[in-house]
């Protein structure tokens, strides 16, 4: 993090997706001077550190590859797991050549099923009649939310030092909230979804946080601006 303080930063989507990337894409990332300081403590707090203690290393493993055991398999399907003597050895990287194979062939089938979704959703999105300055501006991802107004107006406000913008204020326009689950403020956005109404348009906004909250509201308008 320190040493992308001064660079230019590029939305993910934008650097690997071979279309034109303009100045609303990218960003000069510049750390806050608190922020800088809270790191340089967290790096002298970790040298200054007590010796390694192994009996809590080993507790905390054991700890951690019992959590992984009891999950490893639930991610599996089950005719896979099935076949699977030991989970113990499986979740420390081994398994035998015949599910080796099968997990290659359901990790293609996985890739090419996360790519169709991708781009159906692609068009679909290219598909809806929103212009392209919305579109590009409601771009949040991994902001942090600040503040949540709802009245009139919804206003959402954000800390944007983890994400790829500068915009810190959306405001929708005669808003009707479809849902709204708790705990959004100080959670990150995550992923949007942004269609096309009559009247106006309709956002989908997914939270990292707590129970992973999720906000719907359709709008008139939208309005994304750096205060």
């Amino acid at each position: 993090m320190l040493e992308h303080d001064g660079q230019v930063l590029t939305r993910v989507d934008k650097a690997f997706s071979g279309e034109e990337v303009t100045e609303e894409d990218q960003m000069v990332y510049h750390m806050p001077p608190e922020e800088r300081a809270h790191i340089e403590k967290l790096i002298a707090e970790y040298d200054a550190r007590p010796p390694f203690d192994e009996k809590k290393c080993k507790e905390e493993y054991k700890e951690a590859m019992e959590w992984n055991f009891e999950h490893k398999a639930e991610r599996l399907p089950k005719e896979i797991s099935e076949q699977i003597a030991d989970i113990r050895v499986f979740t420390l990287g081994y398994c035998t050549r015949e599910v080796m194979l099968q997990l290659k062939k359901q990790s293609a089938e996985n890739r090419r099923e996360m790519e169709r979704v991708s781009d159906e959703y692609r068009e679909a999105i290219l598909a809806q009649d929103i212009p392209a300055e919305i579109r590009n501006r409601v771009q949040f991802h991994d902001c942090t939310v600040t503040e949540l107004l709802m009245g009139e107006e919804v206003l959402i406000r954000f800390d944007t030092r983890g994400g790829f913008t500068n915009i810190n204020k959306l405001t929708l326009v005669k808003p009707e909230v479809i849902k709204q689950e708790s705990e959004i403020v100080g959670s990150y956005w995550l992923y949007q979804e942004l269609y096309r109404i009559d009247n106006g348009y309709e956002l989908h906004v997914l939270f990292d946080g707590e129970n992973m909250p999720e906000l719907i509201v359709r709008c008139e308008d939208i309005l994304a601006e750096e205060e």
